[in-house]
C-alpha cells in the first residue's frame, strides 16, 4: 500500500518536469505541502499554486482527497472499471484510492500534472510496480512484441546515455531477441540507478506483471522493478524533493 505521492508539473515554458508538492495520508487525514521544485518557476510566475491550495507555505489538511486528485480517479461508475482494476493489478475489494494514483499517475489530458509513489521500505526489499512509459512513440515491431509477452517474464534495463531528452533514461527491453518496450518512469529513474550503482547491476530484477492488450496504450505494459533497499539509499532525497519550509 502507498501512502505518499510526489506531484509532477511540466514545465513547458522550460520543457522539464519539476516536483512541485507531495501528497500524503496519515490514518484518514490527507496532507498536501508544496516542494522547493517550484521555486524558480513560481518566482518568475510560470507556476501558479492550484486552487483552493494557493499559500505554497501552508500545510493542507482533509479529511477527503482533494478535488485536485479526486478528480484524477476513475468513476466507480464506469462501466469499465472493473477491467480497469484488473489493468492495474488492484483488488476491487482491497485497494485504496492512493494505489490508484500510484499506478495510474493520475495523468489527465487536460493538463501537465502526474503523480509517482514514494516507495516504502518492505523488510529489506525495495520493489515499485510501474507502467512502461513512451511506448506510443515504439516502432510497430516493438509493439507487436508487447502483446507476446506474459506475467512473469523477465524484462531487462538499459541506459540511454544519448537520448536528448533525458540522458539518464532507462530503457526497458526483452532479452532474446532484444527488443525495447519502453521506459522507465522519469521521476522513478533516479533512484533505480542509485540501486543500480550500490547494488549492481546483476542484483537488480525487472518482471512483467500485467499484460493488457485492450488498454491504452499508457496502461499496456505493468512492470515490476526489486532490488535490495541498500542502507545507504534514500529516494527523493533532493532538495527539490523536499517541502517547502
Amino acid at each position: 500500500m502507498v501512502n505518499e505521492l510526489i506531484l509532477a508539473w511540466n514545465n513547458k515554458v522550460e520543457q522539464q518536469w519539476l516536483p512541485v508538492g507531495r501528497l500524503k495520508k496519515e490514518g484518514d487525514t490527507y496532507l498536501f505541502q508544496y516542494t522547493n521544485g517550484i521555486s524558480d518557476s513560481f518566482k518568475n510566475g510560470t507556476f501558479s499554486p492550484f486552487v483552493q491550495l494557493d499559500d505554497i507555505h501552508q500545510i493542507y489538511y482533509a479529511k477527503e482527497l482533494f478535488p485536485l486528485f479526486q478528480n484524477r480517479l476513475l468513476q466507480k461508475s464506469r462501466p469499465e472499471h472493473d477491467d480497469f482494476l484488473n489493468w492495474i493489478n488492484l483488488d476491487k475489494n482491497n485497494y485504496s484510492d492512493f494505489d490508484e494514483l500510484a499506478l495510474t499517475g493520475g495523468i489527465r489530458a487536460t493538463d501537465s500534472l502526474q503523480l509517482f509513489p514514494i516507495p516504502e521500505k518492505k523488510g529489506d526489499l525495495y520493489k515499485v510496480m510501474f507502467f512502461s512509459h513512451g511506448i506510443r512513440h515504439l516502432a510497430p515491431n516493438y509493439i507487436e512484441r508487447i502483446k507476446h509477452l506474459n506475467s512473469g517474464n523477465k524484462l531487462l534495463l538499459m541506459k540511454d546515455i544519448q537520448n536528448k531528452m533525458d540522458d539518464k533514461a532507462l530503457a526497458i527491453r526483452t532479452d532474446d531477441p532484444p527488443e525495447i518496450v519502453g521506459y522507465c518512469p522519469k521521476f522513478l529513474i533516479n533512484g533505480f540507478n542509485q540501486l543500480i550503482g550500490l547494488n549492481g547491476e546483476n542484483n537488480v530484477h525487472l518482471s512483467v506483471i500485467n499484460v493488457n492488450l485492450n488498454a491504452p496504450t499508457q496502461l499496456r505494459l505493468l512492470c515490476q522493478f526489486s532490488t535490495q533497499w541498500h542502507q545507504d539509499f534514500e529516494p527523493f532525497k533532493d532538495h527539490a524533493f523536499q517541502v517547502i519550509s
